[in-house]
């Protein structure tokens, strides 16, 4: 569409309805505008102006007409129907797409050049440096990772920020961008700012180098009172509530408000903060915190769950605030609960009270870290047998908000996979150590300053035991009803060896290191083929599973090749598969039965007797074999053993 000049007429007909031009040559219309819809304009430098023909629908079913009302614009396009009025101060150097509406703005402006947040270097895990992370709208948490946590690395570390500075460049400009279908109501500044698509800003107070990458299948929405700076947020998040951001990434489907606070932090696909504060913190996928009283700080966090009141120092009050911290893949801390950095905790371990003596029990998943006396006891293995734990596992894909299409973070929800049983593996080689070591018949026993007593440490090797069956079967099974050829293919031999957690991607260490390898050498050159890498390496997790998987069964059951290639052994494998399912499940039911136990019912039944009580229990809790979640364990109790049965009588 070629745009015209405004003819001698036309500009007398807008000076009557209040506009002003500084040159009114400068500025450029579309073929059919409606003049109109031009009241109390002022524009200056080149404008372009679009056609108004279409009208909103507000709240309530008020409509407005588009148009340009009681506005200042300097140096900006408008595309075709937008709405734009009350602007208290101007618009300057930005070009609007068609279909916008931005109504009561105090000033939208782009003062030099800018990457609308790309380029950020956000300080993550160490307040005082070391780790930074430069942000740019392509980011993922494996990308992140690699920055943050190869330090050792400083070849790589050096290429990965060049790859994020290109980016960072190829979005710098001197003009802004308001994408089509945006909504700008009832805010305050916004300056060096990018608008994708569907953006939707409500109140907001103040919003400052960053960038909106919505989409109209996954709009972004920045509410009441919001303040940002140095910032990006992906699509389909939503920043509300009063909640202030300083040089900060929100992944995509994320949610932040009801006052948030966070400087330098990171958070990836699928988190929830509310309430309480952040500060240094690396937060993978599904990082959940809800209350006021919470602090995250300078710790790297992934499926984790913050309880009321957890807190971390990572200050000794001697060189700053430069220890950090782990939370490993699906920990969660309880209301109160305290740890001192340095401090690193295993998968999928709770921890409980305060704890100062700096643990690692990285090789002991699935624990309980409680405090006993201001000392650190520790529960091995036990949380397998919890049923919140399942209920966890079985959640986060169902709530996985991201749209299916242009998902950044690479996310891997298996719970049993080759990076927790080798930590399994890990963790019954430590307590049979210590059983070794300090003999079979004492009380308690010591580890990495923390204390595990006699009838734990048994305990642990047993549920140790039975969960690496379970996978073991899990694996065998599978891989048969594919094919009969146990033997892994030559090209996935790099699942062998150790596995990481990159933040959501479970992969050989092999395969990562390869990839590195090959960043450093320069045989890859650009962001996309690191990404396109690395699901390479998520797209074949299965594959690589089995050759792990498949050394480990040789191992584990002391088998050859040849050994494990006859019928009777792979029986063997699945019955101690289906026992260690089934023994497992029946944990499950258990500790689930406690949820509907005497005490629970305790505050049921007001003004009545025990009989009331458990009346008032059932209507509002259900009866326990009718819970979901017991029905789903008895099935599956019942789906185990038929497969189990199946493979066996065929086998056999």
């Amino acid at each position: 569409m070629e745009y015209r000049k405004l003819t001698p007429e036309e500009i007398a007909q807008l000076e009557s309805q209040s506009c002003s031009a500084e040159d009114w040559s400068a500025i450029l219309v579309h073929p059919s505008i409606n003049l109109k819809y031009l009241r109390h304009v002022r524009l200056s430098g080149s404008c372009r102006i679009g056609k108004f023909d279409k009208s909103f629908t507000m709240p309530g079913g008020m409509h407005k007409h588009s148009g340009l009302f009681h506005a200042t614009l300097h140096n900006t396009t408008v595309g075709n129907d937008c709405c734009i009025e009350n602007i208290k101060n101007y618009i300057a150097n930005y070009d609007i797409d068609d279909d916008c509406f931005i109504e009561n703005v105090d000033i939208i402006i782009v003062d030099g050049p800018t990457s609308f947040g790309n380029g950020t270097e956000v300080s993550v895990l160490n307040e005082t440096g070391g780790r930074e992370v430069t942000i740019h709208d392509c980011l993922t948490a494996q990308e992140a990772y690699m920055q943050a946590m190869y330090r050792h690395r400083p070849v790589l570390t050096e290429r990965m920020k060049h790859f994020a500075a290109e980016i960072a460049e190829s979005r710098r400009s001197e003009r802004g961008h308001i994408c089509n279908n945006s909504t700008i109501v009832d805010t305050g500044y916004i300056k060096n700012m990018f608008l994708g698509p569907w953006s939707k800003i409500e109140g907001a107070g103040r919003l400052k180098n960053g960038s909106l990458m919505s989409r109209q299948k996954a709009p972004v929405h920045i509410g009441y009172g919001v303040i940002a700076e140095d910032f990006i947020v992906q699509d389909g998040s939503r920043v509300e509530d009063c909640t202030t951001l300083e040089r900060v990434y929100v992944g995509q489907a994320c949610t932040l408000g009801h006052g948030y606070s966070a400087s330098d932090s990171l958070f990836f696909c699928n988190c929830q903060e509310e309430n309480g504060e952040a500060c240094a913190i690396f937060a993978g996928p599904f990082t959940v915190t809800h209350h006021k009283s919470t602090l995250l700080i300078a710790g790297i966090f992934s499926f984790m769950n913050a309880g009321s009141g957890s807190n971390q120092s990572n200050h000794m009050y001697k060189l700053g605030p430069i220890h950090q911290g782990a939370l490993e893949r699906g920990a969660k801390t309880a209301s109160d609960s305290y740890i001192l950095w340095p401090a690193r905790i295993g998968a999928f371990s709770l921890v409980m009270g305060r704890h100062s003596s700096n643990p690692d029990t990285s090789a002991l998943p699935f624990s309980y870290l409680i405090e006993k006396h201001g000392e650190t006891w520790l529960a091995p293995a036990v949380n397998l047998r919890s049923v919140g734990t399942i209920r966890d596992a079985q959640k986060w894909p169902k709530r996985d908000k991201r749209n299916k299409e242009g998902q950044l973070d690479l996310v891997n929800f298996n719970l049993l996979s080759p990076y927790t049983i080798d930590k399994m593996l890990r963790g019954l080689d430590v307590l049979q150590r210590l059983r070794d070591l300090s003999g079979a018949t004492s009380d308690t026993y010591t580890y990495q300053s923390a204390k595990i007593t006699h009838s734990a440490l048994e305990r642990g090797i047993c549920l140790y035991r039975m969960a690496i069956k379970k996978f073991l079967g899990n694996s065998l099974i599978s891989r048969l009803e594919k094919t009969d050829i146990l033997k892994p293919e030559c090209e996935y031999t790099l699942g062998e060896g150790d596995w990481l957690d990159l933040s959501g991607l479970i992969a050989p260490h092999s395969a990562i290191t390869r990839l590195m390898n090959d960043v450093e050498k320069g045989l890859v050159n650009s962001h996309s083929e690191v990404i396109q890498r690395l699901q390479k390496i998520h797209a074949l997790y299965y594959d690589y599973e089995w050759a792990w998987a498949y050394q480990l069964m040789l191992r584990f059951y002391n088998l050859s090749e040849e050994e494990l290639q006859k019928k009777e052994n792979q029986v063997y494998i699945i019955k101690e598969w289906k026992k260690a399912v089934v023994d497992l499940d029946n944990m499950l039911y258990q500790d689930a039965h406690k949820e509907f136990s005497l005490s629970t019912k305790t505050g049921f039944g007001f003004d009545g007797n025990t009989r009331t009580a458990e009346a008032d229990f059932a209507e509002v809790r259900g009866e326990f074999e009718s819970n979901p979640f017991v029905t789903a364990v008895q099935q599956h109790i019942a789906t185990k053993s038929a497969l189990g049965d199946k493979w066996i009588a065929r086998l056999s």
